[in-house]
């Protein structure tokens, strides 16, 4: 007996150990995982530095030479996607009304300041955002497309821009077109580049207009499967602002009506008479009153 036990302490001090070594290993991983993540984001934010203002000039080149490569893009009534603006560029934004500005560059890369803007009556979001390769959060994306839609409401255009206008301003853009517009990613994609044909996303960009396209989904199934239904902020600006087509509209709580079915009810009324006070009286009586119910 005491061999078989000790066996038995031997199997489980092996067994932990295993466990612990095989935790060891997922967490060494995890960090090997990270420290690349960190090592390819260093070497891209390196290299996009360095390549900013060469890229930049070949731009404002080709703006000059070629009417085709247009500065800036109309996507919809409310809604321009293009390059990095200059500070002269902004009293032009105001003259196309222009009333908020979306800047997904990185602060070595942009080139207005916010006060600026705001000294022109434009509205200024920055959310900054790594070239080439990455694309902005979730949350991020949910700021951008609900500035773009308030402003919309408003009678107001925003500008979503990055460096060149492809990438990073496109990800923002498509996915308001999935959001408000009820476009699938890849007809925003196409409609997009139907109005500005140079635009092109990195294979995270896309993967992250499809993941948003799929959370927002998942959101409205859950709002709508429960008896409790989720209002959020965005659900609520379209209310008395020029994106009603209808005048009036108003938003009321409707109380939730709870039906009981015709059989409880008479059971309910029958048990309620069984309750009679004094002395009983005669069963028929309450049967009749029941009856009543």
């Amino acid at each position: 007996m005491k061999i078989e036990e000790l066996d038995d302490l031997n199997s489980m001090d092996e067994s932990k150990c295993n466990s612990h070594s095989i935790i060891g290993t997922r967490e060494k991983e995890t960090r090997l995982i990270a420290v690349r993540v960190d090592a390819k984001r260093a070497l891209v934010g390196a290299g996009a530095r360095i390549l900013f203002y060469p890229t930049l000039l070949y731009n404002v080149f080709r703006n000059k030479i070629e009417p085709e490569f247009r500065w800036w893009d109309k996507i919809d009534q409310f809604l321009l996607l293009g390059a990095v603006p200059f500070p002269k560029d902004v009293p032009r934004l105001k003259q196309l009304g222009v009333g908020g500005v979306i800047t997904l560059n990185e602060p070595y890369e942009t080139l207005v300041p916010t006060s600026l803007y705001y000294a022109h009556g434009i509205d200024h979001l920055v959310i900054p955002t790594r070239d080439y390769l990455f694309a902005p959060s979730f949350v991020d994306i949910n700021l951008a497309v609900d500035f773009i839609h308030r402003n919309a409401c408003n009678g107001q255009t925003t500008y979503v821009h990055c460096k060149a206008g492809r990438g990073r301003s496109t990800t923002v853009v498509l996915c308001y077109l999935v959001e408000y517009k009820h476009m699938s990613p890849a007809a925003a994609f196409e409609y997009v580049r139907s109005r500005r044909p140079r635009v092109l996303l990195a294979p995270s960009q896309w993967k992250a207009v499809q993941d948003y396209k799929q959370q927002r989904m998942a959101s409205r199934v859950m709002c709508t499967s429960g008896d409790a239904v989720l209002i959020t902020k965005a659900d609520l600006e379209g209310y008395d602002s020029p994106c009603n087509d209808e005048s009036g509209k108003a938003l009321t709580i409707v109380p939730r009506i709870v039906s009981t079915k015709p059989m409880m009810a008479r059971l309910s009324c029958l048990f309620a008479s069984l309750k009679v006070s004094g002395n009983g009286g005669p069963v028929m009586r309450q049967l009749t009153e029941a009856r009543a119910c």
